[in-house]
């Protein structure tokens, strides 16, 4: 299968960014050693593409949430067929039919992006120095264009270079091999790091699964795939750690957007905690404590002073018993003076 379409779109998503900074403004020429319009054209590749999978990254939360309101039941059939692993998996993909959710839907943004990636990689690497100018213009690249893409850098180092570049292709670069290494290097690192805190923010978030298969999922995005990026960040060229790293940044950011509109419950209901009576005391119909609790409205907002609440008079101690003559008040108490005969 030729992925020549999503080298195609890539190319097209690029070139219309950078044609407009250039149109606003931002020149081509180096600041701070950087040919920021590429450098931006990058990041707003990340914007656009972030914008067209959101719904996909909502279906992921939403299936996340369904995996874990599932969590009980995947217990109890863990409890029932402890030891038969080949039962098990068939009542949990059962389980899983029934209730319509997907374990593998959490990965799926990631997949989508896999060949936007390797796209990006393809580009990046095709802009090397000999081509000829049919070879220039593949995916619709103008040569001006081209040429400029080919000169850009990131404080002083080629967007198309790479941590694993020989001194041959650094010297057609004309770029210094310990410049390269040193801030792919720490791209790298911030790729690994960034990676980490994705996934680290949405394990927290919605906690471990109790599904074995889920479990095991979990702990390979959150520590397998920043551990090969340890070496697998040595092949990527500068633009495409760049397009990773902005990638991350945006994700952790939305994330955090989504988990606090939309918290999972235990999240939510963790706030309520606050309203549940104190031990040993009644709710409905017994005595109620004769102090209400304060009220906070939020971090800064100010709180309600505790009100005491008139304590409610046991009627039945004072009605007479059953079979007791009535007893008039007002005969039990004389005047102090009252006269004699």
């Amino acid at each position: 299968m030729s992925l020549d379409p999503i080298y195609y779109a890539i190319s097209w998503i690029l070139l219309r960014w950078h044609s407009l900074w250039d149109a606003i403004g931002i020149p081509d020429d180096r600041v701070l050693g950087t040919n920021w319009a590429w450098i931006l054209a990058i990041f707003f590749l990340v914007v656009t593409l972030r914008v067209i999978l959101f719904p996909v990254f909502v279906k992921q939360i939403k299936s996340q949430r369904a995996m874990q309101a599932l969590q009980p039941k995947v217990k109890a059939l863990q409890e029932k067929h402890k030891g038969d692993r080949e039962t098990l998996q068939k009542e949990m993909m059962e389980l899983y039919r029934v209730e319509k959710a997907n374990p593998l839907m959490g990965c799926l943004p990631m997949f989508l992006q896999i060949p936007v990636f390797f796209g990006l990689f393809h580009v990046l690497q095709h802009l090397k120095p000999g081509l000829s100018d049919e070879n220039k213009q593949l995916y619709g690249w103008p040569l001006e264009q081209f040429n400029s893409a080919f000169q850009a850098h990131l404080f002083n180092v080629p967007i198309s270079a790479k941590f694993g570049s020989t001194s041959e292709q650094l010297a057609a670069l004309g770029a210094d091999g310990t410049t390269v290494k040193i801030l792919a290097a720490v791209l790298v690192l911030v790729m690994m790091a960034t990676t980490f805190l994705t996934q680290r923010q949405m394990i927290l978030k919605t906690g471990w699964a109790e599904d074995p298969q889920q479990l095991m999922i979990q702990r390979l995005m959150l520590y397998g795939i920043p551990f090969t990026l340890l070496f697998s960040g040595a092949l990527f060229p500068i633009g495409v750690v760049i397009y990773w790293v902005t990638n991350n940044l945006f994700t952790l950011a939305q994330q955090q957007w989504v988990l606090r509109k939309f918290p999972p419950p235990q999240m939510a209901n963790k706030g309520g905690t606050g309203n549940r009576p104190a031990a040993g005391t009644k709710t409905a119909g017994g005595p109620k404590s004769p102090v209400q609790p304060a009220r906070t409205g939020g971090l800064f907002s100010r709180k309600t002073e505790a009100e005491p609440v008139t304590p409610v008079v046991e009627t039945k101690a004072l009605a007479p018993k059953p079979g007791a003559k009535p007893v008039n008040p007002k005969k039990g108490a004389r005047p102090a003076n009252k006269p004699k005969g």
